[in-house]
């Protein structure tokens, strides 16, 4: 089921339409990237679930229901660009925005203890914001966006600032809200952190939406067909009937193959290369989303 229906949205500034006709279904309880290049349409749709701004034409639903503002306290949202206080103290700060959202004083201080503890920052509680390196101040702005266990969390370049092992906590938990039934719109241009972590993707570009699909759906779809084998020795074989060779490098005393087979049934390939050589290693070629997405963006 879906939590968020987005159905032929549209969006005019001015004559320019930032999108067009563009629907999307994201299903209760997923990682989903929305993907596209600088100025496809990205941030005009995520401010529109976040009733920034209204759709032109076309609507939104949450969870069965027309998009309203009784259900801004079900979204949290973490924007690319940051908006911390930073003359306030930091346990100050959260518990502001907690309190903004609606929970109690004492059961938002036993939260933001919670997650204090989790990333290891007790001792920033009375430290002003300023004080604070950009990638703490990141951690501090996810704390504000998840604290009140909101059903949808919009999170735009969530990475933004972190070292390697905090992009690896943070993506950890981004699993673990999703784990305990959050929904979540993963906005990024790091291809590599979609792929690990994304149920679901759709791409814009133009304002069009023009991809859209579960990750492993979308990589069999857009498979090159080419199959990279070790071969030991000088491979010069003739190839069975449809393969076609593509490269063919000899390299101390290994032949690396890369072969296209357009009915993707290597047998007859594999039976020919055993019975005459050593076989090392046979893998089908698999493109990455980054593939993919400058494919598709390039196409239009």
């Amino acid at each position: 089921m879906s939590i968020l229906s987005i159905q032929e949205v549209s969006k005019f500034y001015g004559d320019y339409q930032a999108l067009d006709s563009v629907s999307i279904e994201i299903s209760k309880g997923s990682i989903f990237g929305l993907l596209g290049p600088n100025g496809a349409g990205k941030t005009s749709l995520i401010r529109i679930i976040n009733q920034i701004t209204g759709p032109d034409k076309g609507k939104v639903l949450f969870d069965g229901q027309n998009l309203s503002p009784e259900h801004i306290s079900r979204i949290g949202y973490l924007p690319e660009e940051r908006g911390l206080y930073p003359k306030m103290k930091v346990g100050e700060q959260i518990m502001y925005l907690a309190r903004l959202k609606n929970l109690d004083k004492a059961s938002a201080k036993k939260t933001i203890k919670d997650w204090f503890q989790r990333f290891e920052i007790e001792s920033w509680w009375n430290k002003n914001v300023e004080e604070l390196s950009k990638g703490m101040q990141q951690k501090v702005q996810f704390i504000a966006t998840v604290i009140h266990q909101p059903d949808l969390l919009i999170f735009d370049e969530p990475f933004t600032g972190f070292d390697p092992i905090n992009t690896n906590l943070i993506k950890s938990e981004i699993r673990r809200l999703r784990d305990e039934g959050a929904t979540i719109i993963f906005s990024t241009h790091r291809m590599e952190s979609v792929e690990e972590i994304c149920d679901d993707i759709a791409l814009i570009n133009k304002s069009h939406k023009i991809l859209e699909g579960p990750i492993k759906e979308v990589k069999k779809a857009h498979k090159s067909h080419n199959y990279i084998m070790e071969v030991k020795g000088d491979f010069k074989d003739t190839l069975p009937t449809g393969m076609t060779m593509k490269t063919n490098e000899f390299k101390d005393g290994i032949s690396l193959l890369k072969v296209a087979i357009p009915d993707d049934n290597p047998t007859a390939l594999i039976e020919k290369i055993i019975s005459q050589h050593q076989l090392i290693s046979f893998n089908e070629e698999i493109p990455s989303l980054n593939d993919i997405f400058i494919q598709k963006v390039q196409e239009v």
